[in-house]
């Protein structure tokens, strides 16, 4: 079928779309001549990523457009849309703290992530390596200008007043030239030019110490030193003020390392990396790096790339200068950020390596242990109360071995009663009842907390929505470890310390871990509210004499259960017990 459906490609630019067996997208890219990449994948051999997605593509669509830059729009589009597990460099890149000095009136120095909140509104420097620098630059502006600190204008002076760190803008005597003084001066120390902030520094720790204030000069010389050690980056003879941003890589054939430099006033600010599997040819792969990082950082001036890249492409798309430097200072910086490129995929590959083996490799395992055909999803459910109190359950969701944490999901259950079974139907219900009304994508496996008797609530759950997923519970043995894999028809054993154990025991204690922090955070809400009205055999009545007896919850916790007995009978006094001491005893774990 995919044979015949090629000859039908035409040679011409257009995005395409890789699907798997259930016609779940996992790949998308982008081509000048459709024909020749999509032929590239059926007629060539592969290696690393490229083969296992090969290996998983049942059918493909295309669509075409009528340029480079098109394609290139399109394509991130259609990432953004359906998210491909293979596409994955597009999820695991961050975004990079900024320094904003807003445009109020009075403006303010934050810390902030969403760049492209405000368009030209604003004005953004950076970006910083992490968010601490980017704090401490704050924080060391902040010091030596007193610019407002108060999101809302108070009604009188605040202590930053008092303390010589804000000319008291609520006061409205504030001079506006001064505040413009300001302004200019920290703008041009967030540009890279330190001069005006380290001259005021040093003619502030002469006049401290003139003053034999030595504690305050000290104080001032460590911002000074902070200046020079930390924000004082190496100088880059570029010959002129542009920003620019420089891109090297690096690959082994099996993965792209990418390295890159911000440089901003003719300094390197600061740096990025990232190591991806490598599916597409190296050049499209990085293009499209290139291309979606400026989702989440500013866009400079001037971007310098490898020649493997399509700058005429990037140019249209950013409609800025991209260009590939043959020559000069300029090409060092990019070879220089190639060389790093290496260097950090050649310090970091066996961690990359022993990564695989622990998520996507194993999870193979799982697979073929199991005979599915395909194992993308997992879903894991465990279940939490208290003596049959606040009934909770959690969902985690693991895909190609890893936890989609954005995909974790939480569930109250409607009734406060120990019954396991019915809290698994009740919450598979849920679930599959919103997949199949959403049409969310279906998972390949459920594991289930328990053997056979929540297996059997899960299938007859499933069955009536007429959906043929794979269900397994967890065996443990007599020390609470997981020793077997349960289906309906057999028992898998699992050999202890393999990396199999060892990816169930994590999806274990990932769905445990979350359900009781959800479960604690249930109870923390209101717990002491309404503890009594959740403990069987005291209605409102015993309530309100244990109440007026004991005045609150933490003063029954000290009681023994025959003064409790006093109010309630025994067994009811026993079960109260019970509650509180378990209550008191995860207080004490907290604290």
């Amino acid at each position: 079928m995919i044979l015949e459906k090629l000859k039908l490609v035409p040679h011409k630019p257009g995005c395409y779309l890789m699907k798997n067996i259930d016609g779940v997208i996992i790949y998308v890219g982008k081509a000048k001549d459709l024909r020749n990449r999509l032929n590239s994948y059926f007629h060539s051999s592969h290696t690393g990523k490229t083969a296992k997605l090969v290996s998983e593509i049942a059918d493909f669509d295309y669509i075409v457009v009528s340029s480079e830059t098109e394609s290139l729009i399109l394509e991130i589009n259609l990432i953004k849309k359906h998210d491909p597990k293979y596409n994955i460099l597009l999820r695991d890149d961050k975004s990079y703290p900024y320094i904003e000095l807003t445009m109020e009136r009075v403006p303010r120095l934050l810390v902030v992530r969403n760049v492209h909140r405000k368009k030209n509104k604003t004005r953004l420097f950076g970006p910083y390596p992490n968010v601490t620098a980017a704090r401490s630059t704050v924080n060391l502006l902040n010091r030596l200008y007193p610019l407002r600190k108060c999101k809302t204008y108070q009604k009188r002076p605040c202590l930053y007043y008092h303390i010589g760190q804000c000319l008291g803008y609520c006061t409205n005597n504030v001079d506006p030239k001064k505040v413009k003084e300001m302004e200019d001066d920290i703008v041009r120390f967030l540009k890279g030019d330190d001069k005006v902030v380290t001259d005021k520094l040093r003619a502030e720790i002469e006049f401290e110490s003139e003053n034999l204030r030595y504690e305050k000069a000290l104080e001032l010389k460590e911002m000074l030193d902070y200046i020079k050690i930390t924000l004082v980056k190496q100088k880059i003879e570029t010959n002129d003020n542009i920003d620019r941003d420089i891109f090297g890589y690096y690959n082994d054939g099996i993965y792209l390392s990418v390295f890159i430099f911000f440089i901003r006033g003719s300094k390197i600010a600061g740096h990025h990396h990232q190591i991806i599997p490598l599916i597409d040819s190296e050049g499209e792969e990085l293009t499209r790096y290139i291309a979606k990082f400026y989702d989440k950082a500013l866009v400079p001036k001037e971007v310098l790339v490898p020649s493997i890249v399509d700058d005429k492409l990037l140019s249209d798309y950013f409609r800025i200068s991209v260009k590939v430097p043959e020559r000069g200072v300029k090409k060092k910086l990019v070879d220089m950020a190639s060389g790093n490129a290496k260097k950090q995929l050649e310090d970091e590959i066996e961690l990359l390596l022993k990564d695989e083996e622990r998520t996507s490799k194993v999870n193979d395992e799982l697979r073929d242990v199991l005979g599915l055909e395909k194992l993308d999803r997992i879903e894991l459910f465990d279940n939490a109360h208290l003596f049959g109190t606040y009934n909770v359950s959690g969902m985690v969701v693991f895909i190609d071995g890893r936890p989609a944490k954005n995909e974790y999901r939480k569930y109250k259950i409607s009734f406060d009663k120990n019954d396991d079974y019915g809290t698994m139907r009740e919450v598979l219900y849920r679930r599959y009842f919103r997949v199949l009304k959403d049409d969310l994508v279906r998972p390949d496996l459920i594991i289930v907390d328990g053997g056979i008797g929540q297996m059997n609530v899960a299938k007859e759950v499933l069955s009536g929505f007429n959906m043929d997923i794979l269900i397994v519970g967890l065996k443990k043995d007599d020390k609470h470890a997981t020793n077997a894999l349960v289906t309906f028809d057999r028992e898998i054993p699992i050999e202890k310390r393999s990396n199999l154990f060892h990816y169930l025991e994590r999806m274990q204690d990932e769905v445990h871990n979350y359900t009781i922090s959800y479960h604690k955070q249930i109870r923390s809400k209101g717990l002491y509210a309404s503890i009594l009205d959740n403990v069987d055999g005291i209605g409102s009545k015993r309530k309100q004499e244990l109440l007026k007896k004991y005045k609150t919850v933490s003063n029954m916790q000290k009681q023994s259960v025959s003064e409790l007995s006093k109010i309630v009978p025994e067994n009811v006094a026993i079960n109260l017990k019970k509650i509180l001491d378990e209550i008191s005893y995860e207080n004490k774990e907290k604290n």
